[in-house]
């Protein structure tokens, strides 16, 4: 009451100063101002108005919310017209409370909801402006308004709005009416409620806020536009912040002293790119997901709580290494895009995923996610009919010869160097050829021709059942479709998938399926589902640990990659497979330890070709800086494969299938077809080897090939494939020539001979200074250099016949 007397007697003040004609003006004016509100109270009370219930039973929408593994980091905020996070009021700063009631309605706790002198003053400051833009609302009312009502300024929906006020109030405590409104109001854009807009402004939730953020908060509902942060008016703002300040110490909510703290306190506001997504490829790749089970209504409105496998500080390596090599690759390589897909073999849970180097650049279509594409995956195939031949029953040790080959029937086996269709005659990579080797040579080195046997061998369909049981499942056509192509990257795969079936490997041949989910809560926190182990063993332990022991062993590929490459690890047991597409328009790279499977592809996104060069040059550094840290969060020097062990049939195999050629003169030299049933290898020779179609296509090279030795057929058992390699002399096989080592990395010295069974050691001199002395094959001994340059190597071999050999080679260290 006392304040409505001081209300009058300021009016009268007022009138008295008017003249005559202005006094008597108003009073009309106010006269019927309060006949039409007066009139205007009882027509609204027999008026149609919403029900206070719509209140309690409305849908309120609520954004998803997309986390990383911990469940602390949002990665995005999935909304459709609005992101908003309801929170109970316990879970909302008092400081956000306090500030928002100090600057919107300082006597909420005590007015019914309508208070009638703010009420007066605005329609006071309506008249005179000729507008509506004075509200006089209490925070009941703006709960009202945004609740139950339009948002529509006129009177009748004003009158709707107080009486609605006054019955929220005598139904509903305070504390539930302030906790609706700190909820819904909106804060700028699609930003609604005090959760999401803590999130958004400073990353942290709503309990954490600050003093200061709590009155920046508070300052931003009047006017979220112009009052915004990364707007052009932060000094109104700061302006408004202070305001609020000032009210809170005038309403005795905060001491001086927290006044003037929070007043001079920097505020730092999140850069707006980081506000927005986080790894966008995985994040649409779960929301993707989560639509085609849950729906897009569900996704877009429900309020869901996602936490996700993601390891973000492993994505933000991720997105480093892609980001550090992307420049150089471009530049070098022609090489315009870069994926990495990071998977826990034990658990099948994608720990990183880069769809591309820029999911904003538009000049490579950076929003498609390469992880997800069908690509060519060139060698990186090779794997799959390795372990399914090794099923089979062959054996690391089984020989099969590397020469210029003619597969087609269409094309005559004579035809070794055409490959246009219809014929096909595949060449490795360097264009050279190694004559017989072993199957675990030929895969170590990535070799071409020995690969299309080992399909040929372990048959088109069971390669592509194999892969299939490891998780691809792209390979849809029938295999005539592919034909001997397929094993050096005939079918299309993409990078998530190939990633998650070299991580079976990597999981002793256990699978377990890529999920990206590890729980999903709907808005009342019932869980919807949870990460669930699905492990089925899909290959016997015995094949996948030779395929393994294959793949790691660091010495098998250094003819062909040396023993410095970024394939190799030094302190971790890491096995890793490259693959180029003949038209370098993929190349690829995927390694596993017991611990982490990493996959990483570069090409270009329309399809156009790079430079020439093997993916071991191309991708590899990349995977390589980004394993790196993988290794180290996700296994350790202690985390090594099983070892394969001794094959049991040993003893009774046909003796092509450990690693001997039969050398008899009344039988010749044969490939493996002549000796074995290609269907079944440990049954012993075929009754008619020539029966088989690709009997005289593979016969007649080797046919070439034996005619040109000079070693065959002498008085020894049947030879090791070694020593019917034609001779090369002695060499250095690491570092090769021009070998540029980065500094700090320690490299190994390997050399050999065509003389291996002489040998006795091998000794290193760089820049004339000895190094040291190797006396078992191959002859490894480890150079640290002191300073970057140029290393001139000299490798001297001892004979036990007394003579010796050497060569010098210059590589860089930089």
């Amino acid at each position: 009451m006392a304040a409505v007397r001081r209300l009058f007697r300021r009016i009268k003040v007022i009138f008295r100063s008017m003249p005559r004609w202005l006094e008597a003006g108003l009073l009309i004016a106010a006269v019927a101002t309060f006949l039409i509100l007066g009139s205007g109270i009882i027509w609204a009370t027999v008026m149609p108005i919403p029900a206070i219930n719509n209140f309690e039973n409305r849908q309120v929408a609520q954004s998803t919310k997309i986390f990383d593994r911990t469940g602390n980091i949002v990665l995005y905020d999935v909304h459709g017209r609005m992101r908003r996070t309801a929170v109970p009021l316990d879970e909302i700063s008092p400081y956000i409370q306090k500030a928002s009631i100090a600057v919107e309605d300082s006597t909420f706790y005590e007015n019914a909801g309508f208070r009638p002198l703010s009420f007066l003053r605005a329609v006071m400051a309506n008249v005179f402006s000729g507008s509506y833009a004075q509200g006089g609302s209490t925070i009941t009312q703006q709960v009202v308004k945004n609740a139950l009502l339009t948002q529509d300024k006129t009177i009748i929906r004003k009158i709707k709005e107080i009486i609605l006020a006054l019955r929220l109030t005598r139904v509903y405590t305070k504390d539930q009416i302030l906790n609706t409104y700190l909820n819904e109001t909106a804060y700028g854009g699609t930003i609604y409620g005090v959760e999401e807009a803590s999130q958004y402004f400073f990353g942290v939730p709503a309990k954490d806020v600050d003093l200061a953020q709590a009155a920046y908060l508070a300052a931003l509902p009047q006017a979220p536009t112009y009052y915004s942060p990364y707007g052009n008016h932060r000094e109104a703002l700061d302006a408004r912040k202070n305001l609020v300040l000032g009210q809170m110490l005038e309403n005795n909510f905060i001491t001086k002293e927290e006044y003037e703290q929070a007043k001079n306190e920097e505020v730092q506001f999140n850069d707006p790119k980081n506000a927005g997504i986080k790894a966008p490829h995985f994040v649409f790749f779960i929301q993707e997901y989560l639509e085609q089970k849950y729906g897009a209504d569900a996704v877009n409105q429900g309020g869901l709580h996602v936490v996700t496998t993601l390891d973000y500080a492993l994505q933000q390596k991720a997105e480093a290494s892609v980001a550090e090599f992307a420049p150089g690759l471009l530049k070098n390589l022609n090489a315009s895009n870069q994926g990495v897909v990071a998977i826990d073999p034990k658990t099948g849970q994608i720990l990183a995923m880069v769809g591309s180097k820029g999911y904003f650049d538009d000049t490579i279509d950076g929003k498609v996610n390469i992880t997800l594409a069908n690509r060519q995956p060139g060698s990186s195939f090779k794997p799959f009919v390795y372990v399914t031949a090794f099923e089979k029953g062959y054996t690391a040790d089984t020989v099969v010869f590397d020469l210029p080959t003619q597969f087609s029937a269409a094309c005559a086996p004579t035809d070794v160097t055409n490959g246009t269709y219809p014929c096909y005659a595949p060449t490795n990579f360097d264009g050279g050829f190694e004559g017989p080797m072993k199957l675990r040579d030929a895969l170590a080195r990535s070799e071409n021709i020995p690969a299309v046997k080992v399909l040929y061998l372990a048959g088109i369909q069971n390669s592509i059942e194999t892969a299939q049981k490891l998780g691809i499942t792209t390979l849809t056509e029938p295999a005539n479709h592919y034909g001997l192509t397929l094993v050096l990257g005939g079918g299309g795969v993409n990078l998530l998938e190939m990633t998650g079936a070299y991580s079976v490997f990597a999981n002793d041949g256990v699978k377990n399926p890529a999920t990206g989910i590890l729980r999903v809560e709907d808005t009342s926190g019932n869980t919807l589902e949870t990460y669930q182990e699905q492990s089925i063993r899909v290959l016997e332990p015995r094949v996948t640990r030779l395929l393994n022991d294959i793949l790691s062993d660091n010495v098998a590929r250094s003819p062909e990659f040396g023993l410095n490459s970024p394939l190799h690890f030094p302190t971790y047991d890491v096995a890793v497979k490259t693959g180029t597409t003949n038209d370098f328009r993929d190349a690829w790279i995927i390694g596993y330890s017991p611990g982490i499977a990493v996959g990483a592809w570069t090409g270009n996104n329309d399809n156009s070709s790079m430079v020439k060069n093997p993916a071991s040059f191309i991708v590899a550094p990349m995977w390589h800086d980004f394993m790196v840290e993988a290794l180290s969060k996700y296994s350790s020097p202690s985390d090594t494969f099983p070892a394969p062990g001794p094959d049991p049939d040993i003893a009774t195999m046909p003796p092509v299938l450990t690693g001997n050629l039969n050398t008899d003169p009344s039988q010749g030299v044969h490939e493996i077809l002549y000796w074995v049933d290609k269907d079944n290898p440990r049954a012993g020779r075929p009754a008619n080897p020539a029966s088989d179609p690709q009997f005289a296509y593979w016969e007649y090279p080797v046919s070439l090939w034996a005619g040109q030795q000079t070693n065959l057929g002498s008085s020894t058992t049947p030879s090791i494939v070694s020593t019917l390699v034609p001779s090369a002399g002695f060499r250095i096989m690491s570092p090769y020539a021009g070998e540029v080592i980065n500094f700090g990395v320690a490299p190994l010295f390997a050399a050999e001979s065509s003389r291996p069974q002489t040998m006795l050691s091998v000794s290193y001199y760089a820049n004339g200074a000895f190094i040291g002395t190797s006396g078992q094959p191959p002859y490894l001994v480890s150079y640290r250099p002191a300073a970057p340059g140029s290393v001139t190597l000299r490798a001297v071999a001892k004979h036990s016949d007394g003579s010796g050999e050497e060569q010098t080679i210059t590589f860089t260290v930089q």
